[in-house]
């Protein structure tokens, strides 16, 4: 059987945030929580408002973000690598996505050692479909399988995802 590898790319495409139906605006979500970028290129912030200076630019739509502080429509986020700034509201999604994390990863068609359906390189990333116990299943360049919770960065060590 042929194995597919995901390889990462980037888009270096340019949108201007919008506030859009959708996005990550309720204030009385938990914090800590997984969110995702809604475009391919995101501004990251000193402080909450546009004030302050742009000390990051992501560009890579759907990176998953986890953020550790709401205020008004402004949300304090944090990277896979630890930068930490502010990101408007309307710049976030409430799609779950993960980062394949360190190293190349086998996708699985089933959780454990089942047969392998592709492979995803450091940096992929993936929609998660669902995460259970020490599994989660992502779905990555028309490829979905199953991966070890902790070969991914977007979820959390005992959070269940339906």
């Amino acid at each position: 059987m042929r194995m597919q590898t995901l390889a990462l790319t980037v888009a270096f495409s340019v949108l201007l945030p919008v506030a859009m139906p959708g996005s990550v605006a309720a204030s009385e979500l938990k914090v800590p929580r997984f969110v995702s970028l809604r475009f391919a290129t995101v501004n990251l912030r000193a402080g909450p408002g546009t004030q302050y200076p742009i000390n990051w630019i992501y560009k890579r739509r759907g990176m998953p973000m986890e953020v550790i502080r709401d205020l008004d429509n402004w949300r304090r986020v944090r990277d896979r690598w630890g930068t930490v700034g502010w990101i408007h509201v309307s710049n976030l999604s409430g799609k779950r996505t993960a980062l394949i994390d360190r190293q190349t990863r086998t996708l699985r068609r089933k959780p454990a050692e089942a047969t392998p359906v592709a492979r995803a390189q450091a940096g992929v990333i993936a929609k998660i479909r669902k995460c259970v116990k020490a599994w989660c299943r992502v779905s990555a360049a028309g490829k979905t399988g199953w991966v070890r919770r902790t070969s991914i960065w977007g979820v959390y060590k005992t959070e269940e995802i339906d």
